[in-house]
Order: C-alpha cells, then structure tokens, then sequence
C-alpha cells in the first residue's frame, strides 16, 4: 500500500538509521576478522522499532568482531522500491527484511543472494526448526532465499472486563471459543449489548484480511494450481463478503473505520472485540486495557488465517564476501535463536525451539494464539500482492463500500475481479 493505514500506529514511517554500531576485532572474542561487516535494512517503526533497537544492542554487546549497522527505512512500497534499487545495482545491505508474501514477486533469482543452508546449519539451523509449509515458501526453484523471523496473523481481541458480562468467559478467564456463522453472530451479539455501541472494531477502510480469512475458510482458492491462471470462486468471495455486509447493517462492526479509529474504539471500549493483526498487542497494554487475545473465530469450515511472517533475505551484491556472508548468517542465526524477545511485540516465532520455550510460553498473552501459525494463510503469489502490495489496495477501494452499504457485494467482486485481471495482464516492473 502506498500509504498504509494498518501501519499508522504501529510503524510511525521513520527514515534513518536505527542503531548504529561497529566495533574492532579483539583477541578471543569471536571468529571473525576485522573486516567482517553487516549492513541490515528493515521497515520497522513504532513498537516494533523500538524493540529491534534493543534487540540489536544485546547483537553488539555480545559480537564485538563484527561491524555492524542497522538502518529503517519507510514501510512499504519506498522500503520495497529502495532495496531493488540497491540490489539491481549489486550495491545492496549485507541483510533484510522482507515479506514472505512479497518473496517470489520480488524476483528472487536476480534481486536476492542465495541463503548459505550449509553455514546456517554450522549456526545451529536447519529445516527441522521451521513449520514446513513457512520453510518450503522460503524456497523458489530449490534454493533457499529467505529464513522466517516469524509469523503475524490476523487474531481475535476481546477486552475481558466487557465479555466478562456478556458470559463469554470460560472458568480459566479465556473467552470460549465459538465455530460457525450463527455461533460467531450469538457472540457479537452478547458484546454489542454489553457496550451500547460496536460488537467488534475492524478496519473498513481496506478489509483485506478479513475478506481474506473469511474466503479462505470457505476454501476459496485465488490461482489454480500452477499458480497461474485466475480462479477465483465466486460464490465463495460472495459469501464472505455478504457476511461482512450483514456485521456493517446489523450494528455489530462500524460502517467506515480506518486504522486509527480501529485501534481507538477498542481501546475505548466502543468494541468489546477487535479484528486485526497481533501487532497492537504493546498499544494496549501501554493504555492498561484489560484485554486479551485469541485465534480468530472459524467461521466456516477450514481454520485459516490471513497473515504473513517476516523473512531474512541477502539482496543481490555484486561481490559479497566471504566473511561477511558468515557474519551475516551469524547475525540471521543470533536474531531467530534470540525472537522470544521480538515475540513480546504480538509476533508467533517461526523458530520452533523458541516457540517450545519456556520464556515464550509465559508471555501472555503474546502466545494464547499461537495454534494458528501452521493455518495462517499468506497473500497470493503474484508480484503485485503481499503486505503493502497493489492487490490490498485494490481490495479495499472495492470492498470498502460493501462496509459502507455504498455497493452490493456483487458489484464488490466485480469491481475487484476488473482490478485484479488487470494487474495479471501488467507485466513485473521487478
């Protein structure tokens, strides 16, 4: 997205450097040389910058051989546009960030650097530590290109003090779990009697991922299986969005609600439920909400759930050493075996043995969802789709108004279907 709305609050849109650190070699401190060097880009801002930054600072106490630099650019399409710019001209950072979803429409096999499976197994990490499905989207033709940090997907909020009284709430605290529409609708319900307002905040603005989530648990397919021919179902994506419709008309979600005022009705208690990505989990507990969180409803019949992970990845250099490539696996193995810190952000740890963990165990409630990770589903493959992509943005001009009771579900998908054909016939500007 050109000016991605989910991201207001979450990634304030900073430019500069987020730590910067290098440091010589001393005798016995490790087993790089003098020269070893990690330049890292991501697109990380708010809360989740300022815990890379603490993050990267425990990197170079503990890494005094290696020099490094770490660097945040603004989300989305600038972060994207800059570091094929950088890997056209082999002139790239060392490490980055990138979406899993945006992986194979980021042209891989000219803008990326292999992944060295053989040093990252030295490092301590092998297939075995990732769920295969996120493992076996890292690769393209066979060659490893990515290794996962995590995965965010979209997730359940319920603010317990408000489900309390509407008797959602199981003996343990937890709110119980409900599967199917009628049973989904009966739980908005008792919330929109407890609040006098809103069941549920979700963002109309571009509902992306609950019409994703929503077709997904229907089954919905968007390519066939050779993932190039355009299959989308129609009665499927009709359905889900004439469920979104009937949450807008019966009173149980907002008729327009951007990002911002997502976040600010459930904080206020307008919604005792919010639909969103984990990644406001620090947002509420900084406001002392009394909320906690959950998979997302099963709806339908298949537990999907839309979301993303956020990979590592080596854009293209033209000549990238050999020490340096260690120090940067180095670097990639450090960040995976240290991510129960970054998990404390709402994000679920693609590395298994900190998913195992005690210390990630604990953190509530950062892991009362993280069943979901083996179901999250990411966005299509195709250059124009993945986090921040044209494919959203489309999504949301069309299904904005089936929210809004501006258009019909039918005229939704039409308008969306037009869109997406149209970004098929478009070749890769990558």
């Amino acid at each position: 997205m050109s000016t991605p709305s989910p991201r207001v609050s979450r990634r304030h849109l900073l430019v500069g450097a987020l730590g910067l650190a290098g440091a010589t070699a001393l005798a016995g401190c490790g087993s790089f040389g003098r020269d070893a060097r990690v330049r890292e880009w991501n697109l990380f801002g708010g809360g989740d910058g300022a815990r890379l930054l603490q993050i990267h600072d425990k990197f170079v106490a503990e890494h005094n051989d290696i020099a490094f630099e770490a660097h945040t650019l603004a989300w989305g399409p600038p972060f994207y546009t800059k570091l094929a710019m950088s890997a056209a001209g082999g002139r790239a950072p060392e490490v980055a960030t990138l979406h899993l979803s945006r992986l194979k429409g980021f042209s891989p096999s000219t803008m990326l650097d292999p992944i060295p499976v053989d040093l990252l197994a030295k490092a301590g990490i092998t297939e075995q530590d990732f769920l295969p499905e996120t493992w076996r989207k890292c690769h393209v033709d066979g060659r490893l290109y990515a290794v996962p940090l995590d995965q965010h997907p979209f997730v359940l909020y319920y603010n317990t003090d408000i489900c309390e009284k509407a008797g959602l709430l199981g003996p343990d605290g937890r709110i119980k779990p409900v599967k199917g529409v009628d049973a989904f609708f009966e739980m908005l319900r008792a919330v929109k009697d407890v609040t006098g307002k809103f069941a549920a905040s979700v963002e109309t603005t571009n509902p992306w991922r609950i019409w994703w989530t929503l077709y997904g648990q229907l089954g919905g397919a968007f390519f066939d299986e050779s993932g190039q021919e355009f299959v989308l179902d129609d009665n499927k994506a009709l359905e889900a969005l004439q469920l979104m419709a009937k949450l807008s008309a019966d009173g149980l979600t907002p008729k327009s609600s951007d990002y911002p005022a997502l976040v600010a009705q459930f904080t206020n208690g307008d919604a005792g439920l919010s639909f969103n990505g984990e990644w406001e989990v620090t947002t509420y507990q900084t406001a002392k909400l009394p909320f906690s969180m959950a998979p997302f409803p099963v709806v339908y019949d298949v537990p999907k759930f839309a979301g993303d992970a956020h990979t590592f990845v080596m854009p293209h250099q033209a000549a990238r050493s050999d020490e340096d490539t260690a120090a940067t696996v180095e670097y990639i193995a450090w960040m995976l075996k240290n991510s129960a810190d970054w998990a404390a952000g709402g994000h679920i740890p693609a590395y298994q043995p900190v998913v195992e963990s005690r210390e990630y165990l604990e953190l509530k409630p950062q892991a009362e969802y993280r069943s979901v990770a083996p179901d999250v589903l990411f966005d299509p493959d195709a250059w124009f789709s993945g986090s921040g992509a044209q494919l959203q943005n489309e999504a949301g001009a069309a299904f904005a108004g089936v929210f809004s009771g501006r258009t019909t579900p039918r005229q939704a998908l039409d308008q969306f279907k037009a869109a997406t054909r149209k970004l098929l016939d478009t070749p890769s500007p990558v």
